[in-house]
């Protein structure tokens, strides 16, 4: 019987005793949080790695114990450069890719960001709906051919999806006013229905495809919100919880936060997790319609994993970055 896990569990714990050597791994947005501690454990358990990242010198930095274990161990550990927010930087980093050649077992997409102000893109797109999702989007299919037959595709979501489905008739915000969270809370249901399409057109040959939400975890993800917002928020949270009588919620801590995308990549079955909505190291629970929670409760909005969306979504986003998929 597989081994067991929660909210609680770490990266190396998930991958106690899993040998990853002859994998190889690519992860988005590894110059910081999650992405570094992604890299790091699976490099540590034998995997080679390609990382990308927006600032390639940030990304050596905050790199560095990675490039020591692959060094250590034998294996690979490659940066390159990729923004989400240009598709430019988008299509030339996979270029680079289909050019080498090389195969993939797993794609992790685990950059992002989180509550920006109403900005755009180089491309003209709201920024969390261009970068968490249309980066991705373009940047996976474009590569898509690389992932091995069996592979995976992991795109990280969050519990977030919660504050809002998508809106393909304004997408970027041109009619309805702009609130940071419900930007995030539409790119984040697009990362679900992303992985959900993808898993459709692409199961056939073994490539499954799932979407994460690895908790509450304190990174350079909330830069972009006020000072103590945060903080604030939590507070709220601990008195609503207090007053309901339930105990305490508690942050989880990097090597926590990640372990869900290792999950989900490298341990759980395949056909468990393809085209499903995960978090705490398990597939979450399909939500009522009429169920109230919030972004720290547990559970997976319907309207995140809806087919007949993903396939909008889909047709949506090939017109908006002006690139058709098969």
């Amino acid at each position: 019987m597989a081994a067991k896990f929660g909210a609680k569990s770490t990266t190396d714990e998930v991958l106690a005793g899993v040998d990853l050597k002859g994998k190889r791994i690519l992860v988005t947005g590894v110059s910081a949080g999650i992405g570094v501690e992604t890299a790091r454990a699976l490099l540590a358990h034998g995997a080679d790695v390609v990382g990308t990242a927006r600032d390639l010198e940030k990304a050596r930095k905050a790199t560095a114990e990675s490039s020591k274990i692959a060094a250590e161990k034998g294996t690979s550990f490659e940066l390159i450069e990729l923004d989400l927010a240009s598709l430019k930087s988008v299509r030339a980093a996979a270029d680079k890719l289909v050019a080498d050649g090389r195969l993939f077992d797993v794609v992790i997409a685990n950059a992002g960001v989180m509550a920006t102000p109403l900005e755009k893109t180089e491309d003209g797109f709201e920024t969390q709906f261009g970068t968490n999702h249309l980066g991705h989007f373009v940047f996976v299919n474009r590569i898509a051919k690389l992932i091995k037959d069996g592979g995976r595709l992991v795109n990280l979501s969050s519990s977030g999806h919660r504050f809002s489905d998508v809106d393909l008739n304004d997408p970027n915000f041109e009619t309805t006013p702009y609130e940071p969270f419900l930007g995030y809370g539409r790119s984040k249901t697009a990362n679900i229905l992303f992985a959900v399409e993808f898993d459709r057109r692409h199961r056939d040959r073994g490539v499954r495809a799932t979407a994460v939400h690895p908790g509450g975890i304190l990174t350079e993800l909330a830069r972009h919100m006020p000072e103590g917002a945060i903080q604030a928020w939590i507070q709220q949270i601990q008195e609503q919880r207090a007053a309901a009588g339930d105990p305490p919620f508690e942050m989880k801590s990097v090597p926590q936060g990640a372990a869900t995308s290792v999950w989900a990549g490298v341990v759980a079955p395949a056909d468990e997790v393809g085209g499903k909505y995960c978090e705490d190291c398990q597939v979450a629970e399909l939500l009522p319609a009429d169920a109230q929670v919030t972004t720290i409760s547990r559970g997976v909005r319907a309207y995140a994993l809806n087919p007949e969306t993903a396939k909008a979504l889909w047709k949506k986003s090939e017109e908006m970055v002006g690139e058709t998929f098969a």
